[in-house]
């Protein structure tokens, strides 16, 4: 018996533990380059991404070619997506600047309105997203952090959730074409 709960105490600790290591903005707050979503987001840009399931296992590629510009705090980015499978999808987010480090958006697909702080070179942007799904629809919870590399480049990796259950992720390449 005892045993059993000397065991179940250091699962219970190391639950904790690894529930408080978990990435906050703040850790980006000293990173450079530091992202502004105005300046790179504003030309041509192309991406190249996959989509994983909860397991991990590559269900989906994809290509986005994207068209950004800013006229003060507004921008717009379109976004056209080729799947390997043909499937095709546009997407056109309207991007509200708020501050110097916080934005808001929304899209067709988009429930509400999205939200997004930077810090430094990383960027957490948060929404609920309607994706179809042989004939029906299915809101899920997107959590994007995206990491500026450089002037020309950032890494965008999107955990979706729904009910709080982790359901697949997107990892996602951008790179700036002109601008």
């Amino acid at each position: 018996m005892k045993n059993i709960v000397l065991a179940f105490v250091i699962s219970l600790h190391i639950l904790l533990l690894s529930a408080c290591g978990s990435a906050s903005l703040e850790d980006y707050s000293d990173t450079s380059p530091e992202l502004h979503l105005d300046s790179f987001f504003d030309g041509k840009l192309k991406a190249y991404g996959i989509v994983l399931d909860r397991s991990g296992t590559l269900i989906r590629r994809f290509e986005v070619d994207m068209l950004a510009n800013w006229q003060g705090g507004r921008g717009e980015i379109q976004e056209w997506f080729v799947f390997d499978d043909g499937e095709k999808s546009e997407r056109t987010w309207q991007l509200t600047k708020l501050d110097d480090n916080s934005y808001q958006g929304r899209a067709q697909d988009v429930v509400g309105t999205a939200h997004g702080e930077t810090r430094g070179s990383a960027l957490f942007w948060q929404y609920e997203l309607e994706i179809p799904v042989n004939g029906e629809i299915y809101r899920v919870t997107l959590d994007d952090w995206m990491f500026l590399l450089d002037d020309k480049r950032l890494f965008n990796k999107t955990e979706m959730s729904k009910f709080g259950i982790r359901v697949g992720e997107v990892i996602l390449y951008i790179e700036k074409i002109s601008g």
